[in-house]
């Protein structure tokens, strides 16, 4: 078995892979469509706020849609930004005038007025409408930045008069409460789209077709499929099921088997955990995974206590560090009790959820 293998196609298992059938998103797929039809004929599109736990096909039916959309018609200009990624104005804005303009501008040197400029003149000179979706948009709020960035791509007409923008905002986590300015507010008025968890018989489904395309055939049993999607139900996240079909994969392969048996299942079991957590770790910023190293490092403590060892570490404001804590907090990477009050307001309990060892081997990986 050294240079045989099981996998037919492995980057079907990628979890940016986008299915040429995507099944069970009918109704969600048809109202992200209502939004953006006014745009084909001439109007302006509606804004949307799409919302769901995590995996559930939101960003897989965004951008089929986008691409649809794009193959159909020239009038408009479909933009899809991770938010995870791109979290400042700046960085939004480069991904916008990189999809209308041709390139991303220069990182330094031109002012944000002159990007800004070259978009909506862009936009203008081709009549072209523009919808941008801001994936994982509560990202934009940690910082700040989400209110001003909403502004100028909702209210560009005012300066630029013809200009037809619309914003598709993408949250998975919820729990969030978004809160915008009353500026915002009053403009940003979105159609909303939720997405349903998986059934499990829809994620058996799911996956079996996964393993249709990806792996060769007999590989893989009914039963194991079942013991999968067992498992994916019961963690509620349908990239963890595709991640241990693919590390029951490959853990057959290594013990030179040619089908997948239980106990290559219950062995990429102990993966998941690393894996999802791993994915987690890369959205965080240079301070934000230092600051949650310090918290790996103890099972509790104080704000304040942390406060201090961050400030000499990283010499950063209070108010950055208290920013950091409610995004790790939001990501479920720490857990936090009030405790009285303390020099600077409110004291906090810091409690980590993962230790320092989890910490260093997800990061590894």
């Amino acid at each position: 078995m050294y240079e045989e293998t099981l996998f037919k196609d492995d980057r079907i298992f990628d979890l940016d892979y986008i299915p040429k059938d995507f099944n069970y998103r009918d109704t969600q797929l048809s109202e992200i469509a209502f939004c953006l039809r006014p745009a084909i004929k001439g109007g302006r599109p509606a804004n949307a706020m799409v919302t769901g736990p995590p995996a559930t096909g939101k960003t897989t039916a965004i951008k089929l849609m986008f691409e649809e959309i794009e193959n159909q018609t020239d009038k408009i200009a479909c933009v899809h930004i991770n938010c995870q990624v791109h979290t400042s104005k700046f960085s939004v804005f480069s991904q916008i005038h990189k999809k209308i303009v041709g390139h991303l501008p220069p990182e330094t040197g031109v002012p944000f007025s002159r990007v800004y400029d070259r978009i909506f003149k862009k936009l203008l000179k081709d009549n072209k409408s523009l919808v941008v979706a801001l994936d994982d948009m509560n990202y934009l709020f940690y910082d700040r930045y989400v209110n001003d960035i909403l502004y100028q791509i909702l209210r560009a007409h005012e300066l630029y008069p013809g200009v037809k923008t619309a914003i598709v905002g993408v949250i998975s986590d919820l729990e969030f409460n978004y809160k915008l300015d009353m500026r915002i507010s009053s403009t940003y008025k979105p159609q909303s789209i939720f997405f349903q968890p998986y059934s499990k018989k829809e994620i058996k489904s799911i996956l079996k077709d996964r393993a249709k395309l990806g792996l060769y055939p007999d590989v893989i049993s009914d039963d194991i499929l079942e013991l999968i999607a067992n498992h994916t139900f019961d963690g509620g996240d349908l990239r963890v099921g595709i991640e241990l079909l693919r590390m029951s994969t490959l853990n057959a392969e290594t013990d030179a088997s040619k089908i997948i048996d239980a106990k290559h299942v219950e062995a990429a079991l102990s993966t998941s955990r690393l894996m999802n957590l791993s994915n987690i770790l890369q959205t965080l910023d240079t301070g934000e995974l230092e600051l949650m190293k310090m918290i790996s490092k103890v099972d509790k403590m104080q704000s304040g206590e942390l406060f201090k060892i961050f400030e000499k570490n990283r010499k950063e404001s209070y108010t950055k560090f208290y920013r950091s804590l409610d995004k790790l907090e939001a990501l479920r990477l720490i857990d936090t009790k009030f405790k009285g009050k303390g020099r600077k307001g409110r004291t906090r309990e810091i409690i980590a959820r993962f230790m320092m060892d989890e910490i260093k081997n997800a990061l590894e990986k």
